[in-house]
């Protein structure tokens, strides 16, 4: 079994999201990434809204994907402005909102100054991406007193008793194969609120969602769509072949779907 907990490193080829997998401009990606917005964003706007998000802010959206906790932080928290941040920006062409900004640009570029914010969330974006510890320090640093940062990212808790599956043993393979592709690495996630705390924000804490996987749910079909489009390089692995891949997206829409699939931590700190 490959544990999802080790650090797997930066990837040899120096591979990256949106370039060597989940390429934007496939058909069906947008769609992808949808139907985890649709069990993730309930949960993330709920903190945000216990955060302070509402009139007045300031927000910078980080890695914004298809904008729809942007479309919330403007239409349902009603903040003063969202710059929305992300190296592919066309799905937010269609927000059309006079307080949205869109910044096209790459967040670990040295040269970005996005200016400073009341609120700043970054979802599934920092396991992607190398020395992510500098880049909290980054964020940090764009925050105005009283600022508050929110960061969120993908934790998992493996069926340490249940090895041999073949849904186990494709969802070890994904977290290899992004760690060898694109340099992913969920293993530094529990350390965020400590990350936060070194950079002297104050009222850190942190909470983790695990949402049931249920077959045939928003979250059975992101993953399987996941799966899908990682074919090549989970086969390229070693650990899973052709047919244990059928088997484990067989069994993401089957009724004996038992498993406590991966979910998010949330950690946060404000500003003084």
């Amino acid at each position: 079994m490959i544990d999802s907990r080790i650090p797997y490193g930066a990837p040899a080829d120096g591979g990256r999201y949106g370039e060597d997998l989940f390429e934007p401009e496939r058909p069906g990606e947008a769609a992808r990434i949808d139907a985890g917005a649709l069990v993730y964003d309930p949960f993330t706007t709920h903190r945000l809204r216990m955060l302070g998000a509402g009139p007045g802010l300031r927000c910078l959206e980080v890695g914004a994907g298809t904008g729809t906790v942007a479309r919330w932080l403007l239409e349902e928290a009603g903040v003063e402005e969202v710059v929305a941040l992300d190296r592919d920006t066309d799905a937010l062409a269609a927000l059309g909102d006079h307080r949205l900004r869109v910044l096209t640009a790459d967040l670990t570029d040295e040269h970005l100054r996005p200016g400073a914010f009341d609120l700043i969330h970054a979802r599934f974006v920092l396991m992607h991406l190398p020395d992510r510890r500098r880049i909290v320090s980054r964020l940090a640093g764009w925050l105005n007193p009283g600022g508050t940062l929110v960061l969120g990212d993908t934790v998992e808790l493996p069926d340490l008793l249940g090895t041999r599956s073949a849904y186990r043993r494709t969802m070890d393979a994904m977290w290899q194969a992004l760690g060898t592709t694109i340099g992913t690495d969920i293993s530094g996630v529990p350390a965020y609120p400590r990350f936060l705390s070194e950079e002297d924000l104050r009222n850190v804490a942190a909470e983790v969602f695990c949402p049931p996987l249920l077959p045939g749910s928003p979250l059975a079909r992101f993953w399987s769509e996941t799966w899908s489009r990682m074919r090549p390089a989970l086969e390229a692995t070693g650990q899973v072949d052709a047919d244990v891949i059928e088997e484990a997206l067989a069994y993401l829409d089957s009724p004996r779907l038992a498993e406590l699939g991966p979910g998010m931590a949330m950690a946060w700190g404000r500003r003084t």
